[in-house]
């Protein structure tokens, strides 16, 4: 199905945030063309009527240039919270690019997520802010699994341009979410990304709304063998699969010589070799503690 693409303005780009890693969101635009079949943001859908099946439109922003910038100096502002801010659409339009040079000088802290390694065009901009941080959605190192997923670039591109952005000082994340059970290999992938990145995030897979169907079905269709365990977890609400996996991971980390916390938890400097590994799968517990999210973060630095 052919991509539908609007312009739209936007009143403000800028919106006060909730989550743990920011204190204000920014999507520059409405949609996702990467279309993930696990994307919590298809839940956009309820608000912006958009006919067209998630993954297939995408609305572009436009919006009023920012009056004194300066005025969020000390704020975290996350790029992509509900869209990916380097979609292949960002190459045309470039709204992601218009936003950090309308920003640039006014001592805001960026932390840009995505599964595009179109974000290295931009690797001399993101260099003039203070302490940037740049997240990799990365959930497995097998390509077939993640084609099956999503429409984004390959796993090694997303890799290739985590090394560059790394190699060149910026400090890197690599996100390990969604975790799908029984598949994503997250030891392996630590292995992976623990010499070119700073941070590396969990994240467990929660299914809900629209596309817990969809995920289920895949799992029927493709992962027979992994129905008594998705049950256990998706239908029955236990946990044990995530505690024994967090007791594991934590036993990996201690082996490894790395740092691992929960997100309630109290860290060290996580910008120093090597990464720190943060657990973020209980989302009813991040919830809860986002208040003093702004205090830690800077403390993190």
């Amino acid at each position: 199905m052919e991509t539908v693409i609007r312009e739209i303005e936007a009143k403000s780009i800028l919106t006060k945030s909730n989550l743990p890693v920011g204190d204000y969101s920014v999507n520059p635009y409405v949609g996702c063309t990467h279309g993930c079949k696990y994307c919590y943001a298809s839940f956009m859908k309820r608000f912006t009527n958009h006919p067209e099946s998630w993954g297939n439109f995408l609305d572009v922003k436009y919006w009023p240039a920012i009056r004194r910038p300066e005025k969020y100096a000390g704020k975290e502002l996350f790029f992509g919270s509900v869209t990916d801010p380097y979609l292949p659409e960002e190459a045309v339009f470039g709204r992601t690019e218009e936003l950090l040079r309308q920003l640039q000088g006014s001592g805001v802290y960026l932390s840009i997520q995505t599964k595009s390694d179109l974000v290295l065009k931009d690797i001399d901009l993101i260099r003039t802010f203070e302490d940037a941080r740049v997240g990799f959605s990365i959930n497995t190192l097998d390509e077939s699994f993640r084609a099956d997923m999503d429409r984004a670039v390959s796993i090694e591109r997303r890799l290739a341009a985590m090394k560059k952005l790394y190699d060149a000082g910026i400090r890197t994340t690599c996100f390990i979410s969604p975790i799908f059970p029984g598949i994503t290999d997250v030891e392996a992938i630590i292995e992976r990304v623990k010499g070119q990145c700073n941070l590396i995030w969990l994240e467990n897979l929660n299914l809900r709304g629209s596309y817990k169907a969809v995920i289920l079905d895949y799992i029927r269709q493709k992962r027979p063998e992994l129905i008594p365990l998705y049950d256990e977890i998706y239908r029955h609400g236990i946990r044990l699969y995530w505690e024994e996996l967090d007791a594991s991971l934590r036993e990996y980390a201690k082996k490894s010589g790395l740092e691992y916390v929960r997100n309630d938890d109290s860290m060290k400097n996580p910008f120093e070799a090597p990464p720190v590994i943060v657990n973020y799968f209980y989302h009813e517990e991040v919830k809860k503690s986002s208040a003093g999210k702004t205090g830690r973060r800077r403390e993190m630095r």
